[in-house]
């Protein structure tokens, strides 16, 4: 390990990787070049955006049996939002990155040139030609391009194997099989670098050292997770937003779109002028799921590309600082639970999807568009973003692919009871109301049903009895074909009240639909 003094403010600066050839002062973000024996000042980075992730410079884990440390960090923007590469350090000298975006992680490994051309079938793509959805043949799997685009560097910390600084600009293309992922980074030109490893979650990796939910954040005085007060710059309204968790604000007076990632907060595009939708949640509610607090960050309305009878839907995003990004979405049909997907399912053959041994037959396809959103998100979205939905069944636990131009999404949907909304957001009136209102109309129903069925099981017996009971009482005197067809004449009654009994229905709603609301595999 190499210790310099940091010639900007005397702290000192440590390369602990034999593979960095730059480091950032902690104290006074000076940029330090290694060069042979020698450093040099190349100037100042800038200091990143702490934003929702619980990782930090040295927090440590295990992966593959092997140890290692975050020694480095650049964080990348790109036109919608943007995500960090944490730099990390293995107990025997080798390194690799650890990508963290909207709380997914990757962990990777660059596979030297040699041994990428020979796993790969034929050549790399160029990146101009990428597109997401587009196949790659990659050792003995079939990877799918997942996210192509270009990102500039914002700033870094710490130790970093290349000389990068901010306004520096890489172009990288990712693919997904299973769990499986494959980087081709097009920042040195082509052909690329590969980098290959696996979606990871920080339990996995025994992650420590991780960052406190109630830490306060290194730079800009910004307080993680906690709400703070901003006046919108265009119309000078108040807004409630939670720096370094959701940095994309919509203001619900003027609908205009507030970017927070920058040192003042600047409008980007103002929306249209439209009636605020009347929604059953609204950002800054708390709910509790799962026994654990999350808060609606902000709420999007979208609508689909049916001519004849389009359908809109609400979708709101949720957060919890130990559990991450989940979303509820809202339709006339009822309520979902969605949570975006680690593992891809096998998408080889076209009519079906196999995820864990199910398979998922394929359903509607679709384009969902936004029409409006209000609250705040970590990522810029705007009236007019389109995206293409496939759905793959059962509709109990569904699997959706989710289409845009420079990304794919696969995200799993389990319905969720309006009596469980109602338990989860316990103080919401407007979800209790709704759900009495249904229990109401069900249990109204079942009483009309009942005695429709009641008085035809009489008229017909009545009807039978009047026309065959002489036939059967001075004939052979056997009763039994009327005493059978009197019993079967009672099946429709018991049928109606099975399936319009509200506790029947919520019962069997309950049990297939994932009662407990944890929207997992149950393995």
């Amino acid at each position: 390990m190499q210790t310099v003094n940091c010639p900007g403010c005397g702290a000192e600066v440590s390369f602990r990787s034999s593979a960095a050839v730059m480091a950032v002062c902690e104290y006074c973000h000076t940029t330090l070049l290694r060069e042979a024996d020698q450093v040099r000042d190349i100037g100042k980075m800038s200091a990143v955006l702490e934003d929702y992730t619980p990782l930090q410079l040295n927090a440590s884990g295990v992966w593959q049996e092997q140890g290692f440390t975050l020694v480095g960090r650049i964080q990348l923007r790109y036109d919608a939002g943007l995500w960090n590469e944490w730099y990390l350090l293995f107990d025997d000298g080798s390194d690799g990155w650890l990508a963290d975006a909207s709380g997914q992680y990757m962990l990777t490994r660059r596979v030297p040139a040699e041994d990428a051309r020979k796993a790969s079938v034929g050549r790399a793509p160029a990146f101009e030609h990428l597109r997401p959805g587009e196949p790659m043949y990659y050792g003995n799997l079939r990877f799918e391009a997942s996210d192509v685009r270009a990102a500039r560097c914002t700033g870094g910390e710490g130790e970093l194997p290349f000389q990068v600084g901010a306004g520096w600009t890489a172009q990288v293309a990712d693919f997904r099989a299973a769990d499986k992922f494959l980087t081709l980074d097009y920042a040195d030109g082509y052909p690329p670098a590969y980098y290959t490893g696996d979606m990871v979650t920080l339990p996995q990796l025994k992650a420590q050292f991780l960052r406190e939910t109630d830490a306060i954040s290194a730079t800009a005085d910004r307080y993680r997770g906690k709400a703070v007060p901003l006046s919108c710059p265009h119309c000078g309204s108040p807004i409630s937003w939670r720096p370094g968790v959701a940095n994309f604000v919509v203001c619900p007076s003027c609908h205009s779109e507030v970017d927070c990632t920058t040192s003042t907060a600047i409008v980007l595009e103002k929306h249209a002028e439209i009636e605020a939708l009347q929604t059953s949640l609204t950002p800054g509610e708390v709910g509790q799921i799962d026994g654990k607090p999350y808060t609606v960050l902000g709420l999007v309305q979208c609508i689909d590309d049916d001519d004849e009878d389009a359908s809109t839907w609400v979708e709101y995003l949720l957060f919890n600082e130990q559990s991450g990004f989940i979303w509820l979405v809202e339709q006339d049909a009822g309520w979902d639970r969605v949570q975006v997907l680690d593992v891809w399912p096998d998408t080889s053959k076209p009519a079906a999807v196999t995820l864990a041994g199910q398979k998922y037959e394929k359903g509607f396809h679709y384009k969902s568009t936004v029409l409006y959103a209000a609250g705040t998100f970590n990522w810029r979205v705007q009236a007019g973003d389109a995206t293409w939905l496939t759905e793959y069944g059962p509709p109990l636990r569904r699997l959706t692919r989710e289409a845009s131009p420079t990304e794919i999404v696969w995200t799993r949907s389990t319905m969720v009871s309006r009596m469980q909304l109602a338990q989860w957001f316990k103080g919401n009136k407007a979800l209790a109301a709704l759900k009495n209102e249904r229990d109401g109309k069900r249990a109204a129903a079942p009483a009309g049903d009942l005695a429709y069925c009641r008085n035809t099981a009489w008229g017909v017996a009545v009807v039978m009895w009047l026309l065959n009971g002489p036939l059967a009482l001075f004939g052979n005197g056997d009763f039994t074909g009327l005493m059978l067809g009197t019993l079967l004449l009672w099946v429709p009654l018991w049928v109606v009240q099975y399936v319009t009994d509200p506790e029947s229905r919520s019962r069997d709603r309950d049990v297939g639909g994932d009662a407990d609301g944890d929207g997992g595999d149950g393995d």
